[in-house]
């Protein structure tokens, strides 16, 4: 198969990139590599996730039955219970609706955007 592109970033939308990029600095252990108001951007591995705000950024509701899905992020972690202990320290919140069972939990990172956290396997 011939490849045709390698994935160098993901760019968010966000109310606010520099708290959005520290947030998942923390979560995922990767390096902060810009961070002003209006856009902010983590590394690793040659790597990136940008961080752009948007003005008026609204997250989406969780659950959204009527609305389409956005994104969301699945982070592998070896103990969910501790992995999430840590990241709501950190800014995150876990809501209520969770469809997950054993298999992952979701949680809310410091703008509202929804995001799992799954077992390591």
């Amino acid at each position: 198969m011939t490849t045709h592109a390698d994935l160098a970033m993901v760019n968010l939308d966000s109310s606010d990139p520099a708290a959005h990029a520290a947030f998942y600095a923390h979560a995922l252990g990767w390096e902060i590599t810009h961070s002003e108001t209006e856009y902010a951007m983590i590394t690793k591995d040659g790597t990136s996730i940008g961080f752009g705000r948007v003005p008026g950024y609204a997250p989406p509701a969780w659950p959204d039955e009527t609305g389409g899905k956005r994104y969301h992020l699945d982070l592998t972690v070896d103990d969910v219970a501790v992995a999430e202990k840590d990241l709501v320290a950190a800014g995150a919140t876990r809501p209520e609706f969770q469809p997950g069972g054993e298999s992952w939990t979701v949680l809310l990172d410091p703008i509202g955007q929804p995001f799992c956290l799954c077992p390591r396997r």
